[in-house]
C-alpha cells in the first residue's frame, strides 16, 4: 500500500509507505555515483546549462535506502553513456506535499514520480509518451493504469504494485493449511492457527500506531466485497448513488476478527516495526499488504519464508484478486525545457537490465514486459500472473481525504467507540463532504 494518498501509498500510506510500506535493505556504498542526491531538502529548480551540459531535475518518491541506491546506479550509468546530460536525482521527504506546491506554482521537475496518480492528479502536467519505443511493452495489468482512452501514455512504470496478503509459509505448512482462496477459508485458517498454536501464533497483525495497516485492510477487501463480483457496486460508487449499508459487512467482519482473537490484542498500540521480528519468529501468519518488511525479518531469522497470495474472494462465484497500479514511475513535465534529454533518460531506465536492477531491490514486478526479475517474490508474481488486478479502491472510488477516515474509523471500531453501522454512516458523510471540494 503503501501506495496511497496518505500507502499512498500510498498511506495510512505511508501507503504507501505502500502505502503502502518500505523495504529497509541497505547496500554497502563504496562511492556515490550521483553526487547531487538529496533525501530530505526540497530541490531547487534547475533550468540552466553548464557549458554544453544539460541538467535534468528528477524527483522520485522512493524511501528505501536500497531502492535509492539502485536508482542512483542507473542514473550514473546514464551519465556515463550521455556525458552532456547531468541527472540531478533527488528523493525529498514530504514528497506529495512538495509536488502539490510545485503544481500550484507550475514549476515541476523535468522528470518526476507520479506515485499512483499519473492520470487523476498529474495528468494535465504530463507529456504524452505513447510514441516512445518502450510504450508498446507495457504489461497487461499496468497498461490501462497509465494510458487513457485516447491512447495517451502518462508515465514509464518502473514497477507496478500487486498487493494482496503476505503470509508465513512455515506457519501454514506447520498447521497443514492451503493458501486460502475465499474469505471463509481465510477465517477457517485463522481459527485453526489460533486454536492449534494455543494462542502462540496470531493469525493477523495490525499496528494502530501506524494506522495505515488498518486502512489497508479495508482498501484491499473493499474490492472483493464491492468491485470484483459480477454484480458489483462500481457504477454506484462513481455516480454517488451507492447504498452505504453495503459497506457494513466489511467493518462487521473486521470486528469479528478482533473479537475471535484472529489479530493481535494490542492492535491500538502496536507498531509496524515489530512485524518483521514476529514474522521471523513464526508468531504471525498473515499481513494485509506486501512484504516490504522482508529484509528486516531476514536479519532476525534468515530461514523465515514469506509468501504472497491474492486477496481471497468474498462473494460466492467470485475469484481472488490483487489490488494494484502504479508503484514507481517516471513521468515528464509537459513544459520541460529538456524534452529530448528527458525522453532519453526514460528510455535508458526502460532497458530490461535496468528495470531488473530496480525490481530486484524493490521486490516488485516491473511495469514492462520482457524483464526478468530474480528476487525471492518473483516466483509468486509468476504463479499468480493471470490473477485479476484491480486499481486501489480508494484511488478510484473515494475522494481525496478518505484514506484517513478508513484508518481512524477502523481503530474506533476495535475500541468500541463506534459500531459497524456507524462506520458506514461515517463513510457516507465524509464522502459527501469531501466530494464537494
Amino acid at each position: 500500500m503503501f501506495k496511497k494518498s496518505v500507502f499512498t501509498v500510498l498511506a495510512c500510506t505511508s501507503i504507501v509507505s505502500l502505502a503502502m510500506v518500505g523495504c529497509s535493505n541497505t547496500t554497502t556504498k563504496e562511492a556515490d555515483p550521483s553526487p547531487s542526491v538529496s533525501t530530505t531538502a526540497a530541490p531547487a529548480k534547475v533550468e540552466t546549462k553548464s557549458g554544453d551540459k544539460v541538467t535534468l531535475s528528477v524527483l522520485m518518491n522512493v524511501a528505501q535506502p536500497a531502492g535509492q541506491e539502485a536508482y542512483k546506479v542507473v542514473a550514473a550509468d546514464f551519465e556515463k553513456a550521455n556525458p552532456t546530460i547531468k541527472v540531478d536525482l533527488q528523493f525529498p521527504g514530504e514528497y506529495e506535499n512538495l509536488l502539490k506546491v510545485k503544481m500550484a506554482a507550475s514549476d515541476l521537475p523535468d522528470v518526476f514520480d507520479t506515485h499512483g496518480w499519473a492520470q487523476i492528479r498529474y495528468g494535465k502536467y504530463l507529456a504524452d509518451l505513447k510514441g516512445e519505443s518502450w510504450a508498446s511493452q507495457l504489461t497487461d495489468t499496468i497498461k490501462d493504469v497509465v494510458t487513457d482512452k485516447q491512447g495517451k501514455v502518462y508515465a514509464l512504470p518502473i514497477s507496478e504494485a500487486k498487493d494482496g496478503i503476505s503470509y508465513n509459509v512455515n506457519v501454514l505448512k506447520k498447521y497443514n493449511i492451503e493458501v486460502p482462496k475465499t474469505f471463509d477459508e481465510l477465517m477457517a485458517a485463522s481459527e485453526k492457527i489460533k486454536t492449534e498454536s494455543k494462542g502462540e501464533v496470531v493469525p493477523f497483525y495490525f499496528a494502530g500506531a501506524d494506522n495505515w495497516t488498518v486502512g489497508e485492510h479495508f482498501d484491499l477487501f473493499a474490492i472483493p466485497q464491492l468491485i470484483s463480483p459480477k454484480d458489483n457496486s462500481a457504477s454506484a460508487l462513481l455516480d454517488g448513488s451507492f447504498d452505504w449499508s453495503k459497506w457494513t459487512p466489511l467493518p462487521t467482519k473486521f470486528k469479528e476478527m478482533y473479537d475471535k482473537g484472529y489479530m493481535n490484542k494490542d492492535v491500538v498500540t502496536a507498531k509496524f516495526s515489530d512485524l518483521a521480528k514476529l514474522f521471523a519468529q513464526d508468531k504471525v501468519a498473515f499481513f494485509d499488504g506486501g512484504p516490504s518488511f522482508a529484509d528486516d525479518a531476514y536479519k532476525v531469522n534468515k530461514d523465515v519464508k514469506i509468501g504472497i497470495m491474492p486477496v481471497p474472494s468474498i462473494v460466492a462465484g467470485d475469484t481472488p484478486n490483487f489490488s494494484g497500479g502504479e508503484r514507481d514511475t517516471m513521468g515528464i513535465w509537459k513544459d520541460t525545457k529538456h524534452m529530448d534529454e528527458a525522453k532519453k533518460l526514460l528510455a535508458f531506465f526502460a532497458k530490461p537490465e535496468n528495470l531488473a536492477k530496480i525490481s530486484n531491490v524493490m521486490k516488485l514486478p516491473a511495469g514492462l514486459k520482457g524483464v526478468t526479475a530474480t528476487h525471492e517474490f518473483a516466483v509468486y508474481y509468476e504463479q499468480y500472473k493471470d490473477i485479476r488486478v484491480f486499481p486501489y479502491f480508494d484511488r478510484v472510488y473515494l475522494p481525496n481525504g478518505m484514506w484517513d477516515v478508513m484508518c481512524t474509523s477502523g481503530l474506533d471500531l476495535i475500541t468500541g467507540h463506534i459500531t459497524a453501522e456507524k462506520y458506514s454512516q461515517i463513510m457516507k458523510e465524509n464522502v459527501a463532504r469531501l466530494s464537494k471540494k
